[in-house]
C-alpha cells in the first residue's frame, strides 16, 4: 500500500497553459469536473475546489466528491507549485489531511510538456488514509487524462 500519489503524463502543450489549467476555473470545471473552485496562483494563496458528491459510494471513504483545499506555499508560473495542508472534506465523514500537491512541468521541445503530479501525507497505520491513496491513484490518472484532452483540444 503507499501513502501517496504520483503521475506523470506528456501533454501537446506549453508548460504555461498546463499550469494555468489548475488554477482557471472554467479549466478546472472541464477537466477535474469541479464545480467551484478558488485557486490563487501565488504564494499563500487559496486553493480550493468541490466537487458534488457521487452516487457511488466507497465501503470506507463512503462517497466522493466533496472539498479538497489548502495553501499554495510556492508558485513558479509556468514550471511548479506546491500546495501545502491540504484536507479533503468527503461528502460524508471526518477530513482526511494534511497532505501536500507537487506540480511540475518540464519543456520538452516545441509545444510539449511532461507533466509530474505528486501528492502525499499520510497516516501509514490508518487504513482509511491507505484506502484514500488506492482511490487517488486512478482518480489523479483519470484526471490527467481529461486534463490532457482538454488542453490537446484547445491547440
Amino acid at each position: 500500500m503507499t501513502s501517496e500519489v504520483t503521475q506523470s503524463i506528456t501533454i501537446n502543450a506549453m508548460p504555461s497553459k498546463v499550469l494555468e489549467a489548475f488554477f482557471d476555473g472554467k479549466a478546472l470545471a472541464a477537466w477535474w469536473e469541479v464545480s467551484r473552485a478558488v485557486c490563487v496562483p501565488r504564494p499563500l494563496g487559496s486553493y480550493a475546489v468541490e466537487w458534488e458528491p457521487t452516487e457511488w459510494r466507497d465501503d470506507m471513504l463512503g462517497r466522493l466528491g466533496g472539498s479538497f483545499h489548502g495553501t499554495v506555499i510556492d508558485f513558479a508560473a509556468g514550471r511548479e507549485f506546491f500546495v501545502a495542508e491540504l484536507y479533503w472534506h468527503p461528502p460524508d465523514g471526518d477530513p482526511i489531511g494534511p497532505m501536500a500537491l507537487e506540480v511540475t512541468c518540464i519543456y520538452k521541445g516545441p509545444f510539449t510538456t511532461e507533466l509530474h503530479v505528486r501528492q502525499s501525507g499520510c497516516d501509514p497505520d490508518s487504513p482509511r488514509w491507505l484506502r484514500y491513496y488506492e482511490v487517488m491513484q486512478s482518480g489523479w490518472s483519470v484526471a490527467l487524462a481529461a486534463l490532457k484532452r482538454y488542453l490537446e483540444q484547445r491547440r
